[in-house]
């Protein structure tokens, strides 16, 4: 059976979903599977651009970039915080959007994996996991990159260790670990000068 995490991030089935919608004080719509509630306006920046919505207040930032702006580069992995795959930057610290809800985020900066580079420019980030294969299957690559940016922007890729230690709260399961760190000092060097 199926199953889904409410509000208070429980595990309950699938078939109970509409239940414990009711109990919230919302309603679902039958023929989508939504559910409806009180909303709340919210206003911030994303990728450099003004965004006003209303939002649920349990719509969590992850939910709110991929189903509402349509920006997919940031992936739902794990959606409990454990892998990295969904990080973005807020106010330019790296944040799991699976586990921020939508409404934390009012007036704040919001960058994706899409406000880094361009189709014309790569950031230098970019341009490093190319050159140095730092991906496999690519599913955690938006994150690893984001994460990478910050971590270059905080000083810490300074040498491997200090980059493993930094960059361990994404997980890649492929093991690309030894392209990555490469693909971090290198763009970490370029940048500098």
């Amino acid at each position: 059976m199926a199953t889904v995490r409410n509000e208070t991030a429980q595990r309950v089935p699938e078939a109970d979903r509409f239940v414990s919608s009711a109990v919230r004080g919302g309603s679902n719509d039958a023929r989508s599977g939504a559910v409806t509630g009180p909303s709340r306006k919210l206003h911030m920046k994303v990728n450099g651009v003004s965004v006003a919505a209303e939002v649920q207040p349990r719509v969590t930032l992850l939910d709110f970039l991929r189903e509402r702006l349509q920006l997919t580069g940031t992936k739902k992995g794990c959606n409990e915080g454990a892998c990295g795959t969904c990080t973005v930057l807020i106010d330019g610290e790296r944040m799991n959007s699976c586990l921020t809800l939508a409404v934390q985020c009012e007036g704040r900066e919001v960058t994706t994996i899409e406000g880094i580079g361009s189709l014309e420019q790569l950031h230098a980030v970019q341009q490093a996991f190319i050159d140095h294969d730092a991906f496999q299957c690519g599913y955690c690559t938006p994150g690893q990159i984001v994460s990478a940016v910050a971590c270059i922007a905080e000083g810490h890729a300074t040498d491997a260790a200090s980059v493993s230690e930094w960059m361990s709260g994404n997980i890649c399961r492929c093991a690309a670990y030894p392209q990555i760190t490469a693909a971090v000092l290198d763009a970490a060097a370029k940048m500098k000068g």
